[in-house]
């Protein structure tokens, strides 16, 4: 069962033999399951994505080492050089990141995110996208997962730039606050002379006693929210160029959810409904498990998003119709989706794709809630979970799942026993045994549950393991 209900499962954990100085975390797992039946491939950057990159990414049996990032630096000279319809801004970026990438030497990365002790994983499974990229050494790890819909699309564009946009934007924070404190004397000595083993992040990881400062977690979370705003910018400009040939694609968008968990920050964005839940067991409460939900939910299940949505559009009285925002998405934000945040990516739909009676887009946001963490003695987990995963748990069952399976297989992949526990449930909902369940085609399956990826963060203070391993 579990070989066939796992399409990715990934592990690392720490090793005992290298001193990890922030002690961030000891074990990462992760697992997904398909349901959505996807095209193998897309023509958007002119398959670009779907030919070159995401089979690098795609059901990797072990982490490995991030080199430079050729792919990456096609894809930014693809975006310039084709007459793109972009914002003055987007330009600017794309000139400044040309500069930055081109100052680094090229044999190494050209940030502490992409270092010569970094490895990276991720995977697919159905629409859902998800990566992992960490360093053993320093103690930091990034997360996300790209819950799509409508198509793999956004999923697939966000596995392959967000976290180069993260990166960018963490290397601009480092150098406005070196300047600041009077080591660079300009922006464009900043691009082009930090070199990147002077990083502050480095700094931090190689020095207990300094901590991050509140102005400074502030920063980072602008930095993912600056990233994803790249994102979908560079996004829905690419869109527009191809909506011609494949106007879909203005339909297409994706859920969001990263984590940067660095020392003892846990720094979290997210958009949509994927959820972060930390698990946590205070003292006075021993062997009783805390589950603390870290992200919001953006759809109209919360009251919160429905009255904000109504209240934005007091004119439209067919904002939601059917449970769904104009008849067509439950999420209240998400990256991509076009053809419901402006007129001229709707007027690409024909007949009944399009929306009727568009009176005052945007219906769906990109602005994301973000947080920060202090990770304290008693928190024990994080679950990063796509919505699929919540079909069937509770933020509390989902946490209690989690210890209890730690506790009795201390060695365990406890992402994939969650995938398991899906599958079990969804089986026995629908009067079917699990191995019944797994023979239906991906496709007709998503009437039994959606594609679901889940990652496990064993936190620092959580000790378990000894030895490092990859499983699939």
């Amino acid at each position: 069962l579990v070989r066939s209900c796992s399409n990715l499962s990934m592990r690392f954990e720490t090793n005992a033999m290298t001193k990890s100085r922030n002690g961030s975390f000891t074990c990462l797992s992760g697992a997904a399951i398909s349901a959505n039946f996807t095209l193998a491939n897309t023509n958007i950057c002119k398959g670009l994505i779907g030919e070159e990159i995401l089979p690098e990414l795609d059901s990797p049996n072990s982490f490995r080492k991030i080199v430079s990032s050729p792919s990456m630096s096609r894809l930014d000279l693809l975006s310039t050089s084709q007459g793109s319809p972009a914002s003055t801004e987007s330009s600017i970026f794309e000139i400044s990141k040309n500069l930055w990438r081109s100052s680094a030497p090229t044999t190494v990365s050209s940030n502490f995110l992409t270092g010569t002790e970094v490895k990276m994983a991720g995977g697919a499974a159905g629409e859902d996208r998800v990566q992992a990229v960490c360093s053993e050494k320093n103690g930091w790890l990034i997360c996300g997962i790209y819950d799509g819909f409508n198509g793999r699309d956004a999923a697939d564009f966000l596995a392959v730039t967000l976290y180069d946009n993260i990166v960018y934007y963490l290397y601009l924070l480092e150098c406005r606050i070196k300047q600041q404190d009077g080591l660079c004397s300009s922006s464009e000595d900043s691009l082009n002379g930090v070199k990147s083993e002077l990083t502050l992040a480095m700094e931090i990881a190689e020095n207990e006693d300094v901590k991050l400062s509140e102005s400074f977690r502030s920063g980072v979370l602008n930095c993912l929210t600056s990233a994803v705003e790249q994102a979908e910018n560079d996004f829905l400009c690419m869109v527009e160029q191809d909506m011609d040939d494949r106007p879909d694609l203005v339909s297409v968008g994706s859920c969001v959810l990263v984590v940067l968990l660095q020392g003892t920050d846990l720094c979290i964005l997210n958009l949509g409904d994927s959820r972060a839940v930390l698990a946590s067991m205070p003292y006075a409460e021993m062997d009783t498990v805390k589950a603390t939900q870290l992200t919001e939910i953006h759809s109209l299940e919360n009251p919160l998003e429905y009255q904000k949505l109504l209240a934005d559009h007091p004119n439209d009285s067919k904002v939601v119709m059917g449970n769904k925002v104009k008849g067509k998405l439950k999420v209240t934000r998400a990256f991509g989706v076009g053809y419901l945040k402006q007129k001229k990516f709707n007027d690409a739909l024909m007949g009944i794709l399009r929306v009727r009676n568009l009176c005052s887009p945007p219906y769906v946001y990109t602005n994301p809630h973000t947080l920060s963490h202090k990770v304290m003695e008693d928190d024990l987990f994080v679950v990063l979970g796509s919505d699929g995963l919540f079909d069937f748990f509770s933020n509390d069952e989902v946490v209690q799942l989690v210890y209890q399976f730690m506790h009795d297989n201390p060695t365990g992949d406890p992402a994939k026993y969650l995938i398991e526990q899906v599958v079990h449930k969804a089986a026995k909902e629908a009067a079917l045994t699990a191995e019944q369940l797994m023979r239906i085609p991906v496709g007709s399956r998503r009437k039994y549950h959606d594609d679901v990826t889940v990652i496990v963060i064993i936190l620092g203070n959580a000790r378990r393991t000894v030895s490092a391993s990859t499983s699939i």
